[in-house]
């Protein structure tokens, strides 16, 4: 049988697509100048101990034409105790409240992007729904004007446009060309959420946005920067994680017809579809960190100052951790899969 990867031309990059298991949990990659981590343990380890694999420091090994998309308020690349501050304070606007009383509207948005294309022979899953769908979503949670909202759909689809040419696995000249198209696009968004935020901050009113201006613990509030960071990465990483779900997912039930037809049979295994198609085909192929001090992982001596990269949709293929990894199983249990894992607890002595 054909692998999806191979049926989708998904980059080779990505070996375990194609059902191939790493050599090694970790491995140097002298073309890139960085470390690759595979392994599902290596990499929750990565991801405990920020004060050595550190998001702060990514900023320093970036192509210069990215810099104004690292800003104050963005918590991926922020490592603690800056980072606990941030969430803690956020947190006070950003409730289970406040996500909850979104849910009916989702419900009724995605009903109504589906009930327009009813009847039809073909349509744009991704056009249709993948794509409005979370946008519209989070622009509603920040309360972006409905006539404003397509603006956002336009920047982030082109985002996804430009950088879905390249990989974390392509040289550094063509990250650096992928970037710079796709700056051009963060920065009339970043601009169009500044003014936002200073609208705002004149007229306060009852949403996030209001809450995160009130917000405070134990210090000042939060700038606009922080503000308009926070908000960059809600549409970022909101819309990119729910959108090439959604588009995953229904590859997985697409290239498996015996499971989509087992999950419709019992729609109590729904749930274990997402996790299973987070798992198989991981929206987020990977995340970076920066070493900021020498340090050993999986027996390998890693110095200061080299970029990272950790490999969720390998880590996710590890036979250590999933029996029969390479196959999807919407029943898997246990099923542990790092997909959007940005910090887990520090280890002890990790601050």
């Amino acid at each position: 049988m054909t692998s999806l990867a191979e049926r989708w031309g998904i980059h080779p990059g990505q070996f375990w697509l194609y059902g191939r298991s790493p050599e090694r949990a970790v491995e140097f990659d002298e073309a890139m100048d960085a470390w690759n981590v595979y392994g599902h343990a290596e990499v929750l380890t990565a991801l405990g101990t920020p004060g050595v694999f550190s998001s702060a420091e990514t900023a320093r090994l970036m192509p210069e034409n990215a810099e104004d998309a690292f800003t104050e308020g963005d918590l991926l690349q922020m490592d603690p105790p800056d980072h606990r501050w941030l969430r803690d304070v956020v947190r006070h606007a950003f409730t289970l409240k406040v996500v909850a009383d979104l849910e009916p509207q989702i419900t009724a948005l995605a009903r109504d992007l589906l009930d327009a294309v009813r009847g039809e022979d073909a349509f744009d899953l991704m056009a249709s729904l993948a794509y409005p769908l979370p946008v519209t979503a989070v622009a509603e949670l920040l309360g972006i004007p409905p006539e404003d909202r397509h603006l956002f759909e336009g920047w982030m689809t082109r985002l996804v446009t430009e950088m879905g040419g390249t990989s974390l696995a392509d040289t550094p000249e063509e990250q650096e060309r992928a970037f710079g198209a796709a700056m051009e696009h963060m920065r009339a968004m970043l601009g169009y959420l500044r003014d936002h935020v200073a609208r705002r901050r004149r007229a306060p009113r009852d949403d996030l946005v209001g809450g995160l201006l009130a917000a405070e613990l134990g210090g000042p509030r939060l700038g606009d920067e922080h503000i308009v960071g926070f908000a960059k990465m809600l549409l970022i990483a909101g819309y990119l994680s729910t959108t090439m779900l959604i588009g995953n997912t229904i590859l997985c039930l697409d290239h498996f017809p015996d499971q989509a037809a087992r999950v419709r049979a019992d729609r109590s295994l729904v749930p274990g579809l997402i996790e299973e198609s987070l798992r198989y085909l991981s929206p987020v192929a990977a995340t970076y960190r920066a070493t900021a001090a020498d340090t050993e992982l999986a027996g390998h001596r890693l110095p200061a100052g080299k970029m990272v990269l950790l490999w969720f949709g390998a880590a996710n293929r590890d036979a250590r951790v999933f029996a029969d990894p390479m196959t999807f199983d919407p029943a898997r249990t246990p099923n542990p899969p790092v997909s959007f894992t940005q910090h887990t607890q520090p280890t002890k002595g990790q601050g």
